[in-house]
């Protein structure tokens, strides 16, 4: 397995199979994503736009099995964004952790924390005071979580983040389930750099 960190083109170049990995990782619990190409094009856009994204993206061989992502917060998704307007938060200040995905079996080997690593050093590296991720909130009893199912809070906490109370992004999309989009709440949680 290699690790590459991706810029630029570089990164560009990568969109459609990031795209196709986070369809595969995020149908699964909690996210319960029904993706499409386009959607995925319409959100992986800003990591295209900006100068400043970065991914990190794991191969077996030939094969993207693992995605990491991040862009300053003010120039990724406005949702993401407007979690903090009435915060003493400055956006132009806080760098935002994307997506982290990877297939089940490469799981439990260090990766997220390299992932995260990465991108906090990334970040460091320009001039961000903070950074910070959203995780999807679900109810404790929805009918689709698997019973064995460990959340990664003490993971985050671990790293040093926090949830950041009342600072909740709305994101709208399709579950598995359902028949339609529906918004979901993302809880955003940050640490100092």
């Amino acid at each position: 397995m290699r690790v590459e960190t991706l810029t630029g083109a570089a990164l560009s170049e990568a969109l459609d199979d990031i795209a196709r990995l986070r369809m595969a990782v995020f149908r699964d619990w909690p996210y319960l994503y029904e993706g499409t190409m386009e959607n995925e094009h319409r959100y992986l856009q800003a990591y295209q736009v900006s100068e400043r994204a970065i991914a990190l993206a794991v191969y077996d061989g030939d094969w993207l099995v693992g995605a990491s992502t991040g862009a300053p917060l003010s120039e990724h998704a406005e949702d993401f964004g407007e979690a903090f307007e009435g915060t003493p938060f400055d956006v132009e200040k806080i760098f935002y952790c994307g997506e982290s995905v990877l297939l089940p079996r490469y799981r439990g080997q260090g990766i997220g924390h390299q992932f995260f690593e990465a991108r906090e050093d990334y970040a460091r590296g320009l001039g961000f005071e903070k950074i910070c991720f959203s995780s999807v909130v679900r109810p404790p009893d929805h009918p689709l979580k698997p019973s064995d199912y460990r959340a990664l809070d003490p993971f985050w906490k671990k790293r040093g983040y926090d949830r950041l109370p009342g600072v909740v992004a709305q994101f709208t999309w399709k579950d598995v389930d359902q028949v339609s989009e529906t918004a979901k709440p993302l809880q955003m949680w940050m640490r100092d750099l």
